[in-house]
């Protein structure tokens, strides 16, 4: 959804105070009016980047320490997956982060569940305790804390290299359950590699045997800004005066899959209603998305 990725760059950029609806329209280039059909407010937004970026998160982590049976290996292949999505996307990862360590709105119990997942996890290294040997009940809170505090730090300096710090976590992490030796054995272990570099995007103009002109782009940026626009409100917000060349624009754009028609049609004597096609977000998207530079 084009409005949750252009508020993700809005929080990371702005952090949470600056996640304004009037900035996440102006990101997303669409209505206000859009914007308050899918969310009742910014918080309502902010949350719901929030759990798609945990949507995705969680499998990632869950699928790295599924395979390994020994607890410190889980808690290392967790911590690798972490590291890795962070490097990969450090605006949902640095977001993530931030909103952990409380920055957000209060009061939901999202973030609470996913902490107390964590410590709970950490919490198994409980057995490995010596006979004789008591750890405090805030051991794993006080462990969660820091590695977030460390992230968030380094993500916002050097996010390429996360990858580098594994070492000196799971040094900390270890430390408690299982003394001073393991956590030098963690200290000395081999550098994990860098996470990969993402697959490039398809190419949204492969396969489109269009000129991109101006006026497409922003016929189809008026109808991303209001769903549902019929022939005469998309000629008014493009300045086409010609009803006839706003008609077969339009008809070239539906047949190139870019938009589609819900209305009843002239025919019937109704008004069109068209809307981007799920090609036509994502052809819209790659036209209109700012450059790294400008961001």
């Amino acid at each position: 959804m084009r409005i949750v990725k252009a508020a993700t760059l809005v929080a990371f950029e702005r952090g949470y105070e600056g996640l304004t609806v009037t900035a996440v329209v102006a990101r997303a280039r669409v209505s206000r009016k859009t914007f308050y059909e899918l969310f009742e407010d910014r918080e309502d937004c902010f949350m719901a980047v929030v759990e798609e970026v945990l949507d995705r998160l969680a499998p990632a982590v869950g699928a790295a320490c599924g395979g390994e049976d020994a607890w410190v290996e889980r808690v290392r292949a967790a911590l690798h997956a972490l590291l890795a999505f962070c490097e990969v996307e450090p605006e949902g990862g640095a977001l993530v982060l931030s909103y952990l360590l409380g920055r957000g709105p209060s009061g939901d119990d999202l973030r609470g569940r996913v902490l107390e997942f964590v410590e709970r996890a950490l919490a198994e290294g409980r057995s490995h305790l010596r006979a004789g040997r008591e750890l405090s009940p805030l051991t794993e809170q006080g462990l969660v804390g820091a590695v977030l505090a460390v992230l968030d730090a380094r993500m916002r300096s050097d996010s390429a290299s996360l990858h580098l710090l594994a070492n000196s976590l799971m040094s900390i992490v270890v430390l408690p359950y299982l003394g001073e030796a393991a956590a030098v054995r963690q200290l000395r272990r081999a550098d994990p590699a860098p996470a990969p570099a993402p697959a490039p995007a398809p190419d949204p103009l492969e396969g489109l045997r269009i000129r991109l002109t101006y006026r497409t782009a922003r016929v189809l940026a008026a109808i991303a800004a209001e769903p549902g626009a019929s022939n005469q409100e998309i000629a008014a917000c493009v300045g086409v005066g010609d009803q006839g060349q706003i008609s077969k624009l339009l008809k070239r754009l539906a047949g190139l899959g870019l938009i589609c028609n819900t209305g009843r049609g002239q025919a019937r004597g109704a008004v069109n209603a068209w809307h981007l096609t799920p090609r036509g977000v994502e052809f819209e998207s790659a036209i209109t998305r700012p450059s790294a530079a400008s961001r």
